[in-house]
């Protein structure tokens, strides 16, 4: 048994913007945009927090099932937030990481990723990865598609392949495996997220649709895991034998 400590990663799969919208008699576009707001109150209030990673899941590989007009506003918001905060982010001290694919992706918004990236790379106080055009069985094929090139060109033997391997293959190289997995909306599915590296996350499912998600449902967020017990697969000794 082992009490959490405070949680270094959190990864939060933001959902209920649409219910939210439809709530108030709007489009589902004004539901996405108030996520933004949600997105950037988060962003703050976790640096805040004292956390040192943030995970969002901000559009899945399945999201390309919604009509064209609701995917085409969910890639212009990506452009609006990362243009619009760019600068703030740089200038305090967050690192932005977008995983997930690239193939689909127009040329312009790559562009705005990559240099939103790059202008980053050395900020070292938050680290902010957005898992955009992502799916967590996707990425693992991506992995094992990945190490079997270097199986082939003989860089690399099978029986060397192990979890530590497998990691630094995923899209997420180099970041720490999240504690926390929150998702928002009252749904209870993680919906193909960091299948891998959610492996020994607690979860945690709050009613909240994420354009209403604040400071105060993180901190409850993160209090109710602090809470808990986490064993990684073994027992208290009282119940050994």
């Amino acid at each position: 048994m082992q009490t959490p400590a405070h949680p270094r990663h959190v990864a939060i799969i933001m959902d209920g913007n649409g219910r939210w919208a439809r709530a108030r008699g709007r489009p589902r576009a004004f539901g996405h945009r108030e996520g933004v707001e949600a997105v950037r109150r988060t962003v703050r209030a976790a640096g805040d927090l004292g956390l040192e990673w943030l995970t969002l899941f901000g559009f899945s590989t399945e999201n390309w099932r919604r009509p064209a007009s609701e995917v085409a506003d969910l890639m212009d918001l990506l452009r609006r937030y990362v243009d619009a905060d760019l600068d703030k982010l740089i200038t305090d001290g967050v690192r932005i990481r977008v995983i997930g694919g690239r193939e689909k992706l127009s040329q312009d918004l790559i562009d705005i990723i990559e240099r939103a990236e790059e202008r980053t790379r050395a900020n070292a106080r938050f680290n902010l990865t957005i898992a955009f055009n992502y799916g967590g069985r996707g990425e693992i094929v991506r992995a094992a598609q990945r190490l079997a090139a270097e199986v082939a060109e003989g860089r690399l033997a099978p029986e060397d392949i192990d979890d530590a391997r497998v990691a630094q293959a995923l899209d997420t190289a180099g970041a720490p495996d999240p504690d926390l997995v929150i998702r928002t909306s009252g749904e209870k599915r993680i919906s193909n997220f960091l299948l891998w590296q959610a492996a020994y996350a607690e979860f945690v499912f709050l009613d909240v649709l994420w354009p209403d998600f604040a400071k105060a449902d993180l901190e409850a967020a993160i209090a109710t895991y602090m809470g808990r017990e986490r064993r990684y697969g073994g027992v208290e000794h009282a119940d050994a034998g």
